[in-house]
């Protein structure tokens, strides 16, 4: 029987594993058992990237990862997540041509891929770059992205300082002209929490999204255009996405958090991001059987300004529709509340979405028997 390659391909922050903090928490875990379970072999590999350089770069570090690591022989799938879902259908479009070293054989990468998968995915463009795409969002980017590796770290940002970021984020004009004020002081304080050889490691990683932001014009909906325009599917593989929709607005919500300080402005920084993902115009029309297992899981078809608070929930469909659920952009990843996991899984941000390990182990049971319909 033949041995698996995996390859989970991270989005837009591309780290597989910073300061001990792990992007797919669990996921590795959860397809090597569904593998083994139905009688076969998979290693699974974590592949670094670039947090937001090109998708063409990102494509060719991925090319560069496999050819290292899969040797001559057996499948490949490919799992991407956010942005790393467009990275895997970039890498085996027939005759892409991408800038890696070494002289990697693409095509011959390409032809061994069985099933592509796409998690939370942008394939339409997010609105989210849009907001990005510009002086002030680049640094209020690196502030979220330094406030989401210091909770996926310690657990919870300090109330001060998830109030500040909430701030920033939902009022700009803070932001212009005290950017050296404001952001210098967030940082400081979360830095000060981690030790010596991490600030460093978590430092170069912010300074990669300074110098390098390629990808955030290339994500809104115009740019996403000429993406799909040009990247094709290979009719030899399989694709197939997991699409999130979080909850919306609801006094319910609210009210479950109680009198908890942190638990509100979580949920009011986590509310700013989807209203900024949140996108007017249409979508394409679904397939008929698109539309049944969003209506499956849903309820009803989710509207074009509802979202995972980062991306389009509409715009993750592409390929057959492994899989939908109610959770927010990480809750798939594995970053969602469960104190009573050895070791525990931490929340992202309070989303609401009630994400469950029992919904995690679903979706990934999905995923590996979607691959491994791959190879009838």
């Amino acid at each position: 029987m033949a041995h698996h390659h995996m390859y989970l391909v991270a989005g837009f922050f591309g780290f597989s594993n910073l300061g001990g903090i792990t992007y797919f928490h669990h996921v590795r875990e959860a397809l090597q058992t569904a593998f083994e379970r139905a009688g076969h072999t998979v290693e699974v590999h974590s592949v670094p990237t670039l947090p937001t350089g090109s998708i063409r770069r990102r494509a060719a570090v991925l090319a560069e990862a496999i050819a290292r690591s899969a040797g001559d022989r057996g499948p490949i799938h490919l799992v991407g997540h956010s942005t790393g879902g467009l990275d895997t259908r970039l890498l085996v479009t027939p005759g892409v041509s991408l800038p890696t070293e070494d002289s990697v054989d693409v095509e011959a990468i390409a032809r061994r891929v069985r099933s592509v998968t796409t998690v939370a995915s942008p394939h339409l463009g997010t609105p989210m770059a849009s907001f990005f795409n510009n002086f002030f969002g680049e640094n209020i980017l690196r502030a979220i992205s330094l406030g989401t590796i210091y909770t996926l770290r310690f657990g919870r940002l300090p109330l001060r300082a998830l109030i500040e970021l909430a701030g920033i984020v939902t009022r700009l004009d803070r932001v212009v002209g005290l950017d050296n004020t404001i952001l210098d002081q967030f940082y400081h304080e979360l830095f000060k929490d981690f030790d010596a050889e991490r600030r460093d490691e978590i430092s170069a990683f912010l300074d990669e999204i300074r110098v390098d932001r390629s990808v955030v014009g290339q994500l809104t909906p115009g740019a996403i255009d000429l993406f799909n325009a040009s990247t094709g599917d290979r009719p030899s593989v399989r694709y197939g996405s997991v699409v999130t929709r979080a909850p919306g607005f609801s006094p319910k919500t609210t009210l479950r958090l109680g009198v908890d300080a942190y638990a509100h402005a979580s949920h009011v920084l986590f509310r700013a991001l989807q209203i900024i993902t949140a996108r007017s115009g249409d979508y394409p029309p679904l397939k008929p059987d698109q539309r049944q297992v969003l209506m499956d899981a849903f309820g009803t078809l989710p509207g074009r300004r509802e979202s995972d608070g980062v991306v389009p929930t509409l715009s993750q469909v592409w390929g057959q529709v492994i899989h939908a659920t109610v959770a927010d952009h990480l809750d798939v990843c594995g970053h969602f509340n469960d104190a009573h996991h050895t070791p525990p899984h931490v929340d992202w941000f309070i989303s609401g979405s009630a994400f469950t390990r029992e919904r995690f182990d679903h979706l990934w049971d999905d995923v590996a028997a979607f691959q491994l319909a791959s190879l009838r």
